[in-house]
């Protein structure tokens, strides 16, 4: 019968084992191999140009003014976490708002409000449902093409453009469905507002 004087040495060694295994070569192994053969993304496909960084592909982030394209509403939150001097830390999360309450409602309704205003030419046009919701993650890069069309107008007003110039743009910047079959067509926000501000070319 074995003791645990027998069993505690082995189980020991087998946990040293699989810490090294999984938490050390199997890391290792996957990041060499990440870093080989696509670099850009396993960094966090982080848009740097000319050595200043804007932000990442893969997180959003929040434009408000006329002449830059408005992405998803984002869920966030700055009263939650501080970093080590104290300073607030911006968190970003989904919305826990049954869409059947009053409460996710009335904010629909004030975004939908918000956005008529700032997109008169588009009044009698139905918003996509993508500009008034929020994401899955609170941090969703990307709008549907019809979200960022919606937006063609006042965009082109407020920088002076032609809708032509602001729609080449937004097409730079759609990526479509995976193999052409899964998934939706895609626009990247950051991108195009990047593009709008001449800092990305392509």
């Amino acid at each position: 019968m074995k003791t645990n004087k027998h069993i505690l040495p082995r189980a020991i060694g087998i946990f040293i084992i699989f810490t090294i295994m999984c938490g050390l070569l199997y890391t290792g192994v996957v990041t060499v191999i990440a870093q080989a053969i696509f670099p850009e993304k396993a960094s966090g496909s982080i848009i740097e140009i000319d050595g200043k960084k804007y932000g990442s592909e893969l997180l959003g982030q929040q434009f408000t003014d006329e002449g830059h394209m408005w992405g998803r509403i984002m869920n966030v939150d700055v009263s939650t976490y501080t970093d080590s001097e104290g300073n607030a830390v911006m968190y970003g999360a989904p919305s826990n708002l049954s869409p059947a309450s009053d409460e996710y409602k009335v904010l629909v309704a004030q975004r939908i409000e918000m956005l008529r205003k700032a997109n008169p030419n588009m009044d009698e046009s139905a918003i996509p449902v993508d500009l008034v919701t929020c994401s899955g993650s609170g941090l969703d890069p990307h709008i549907s093409p019809l979200a960022a069309q919606y937006q063609v107008s006042r965009i082109a007003k407020a920088r002076n453009l032609s809708e032509k110039d602001v729609e080449a743009i937004v097409a730079k910047c759609t990526k479509g469905r995976l193999l052409g079959v899964f998934g939706e067509e895609t626009v990247n926000v950051l991108k195009v507002n990047l593009m709008l501000d001449g800092i990305l070319t392509e």
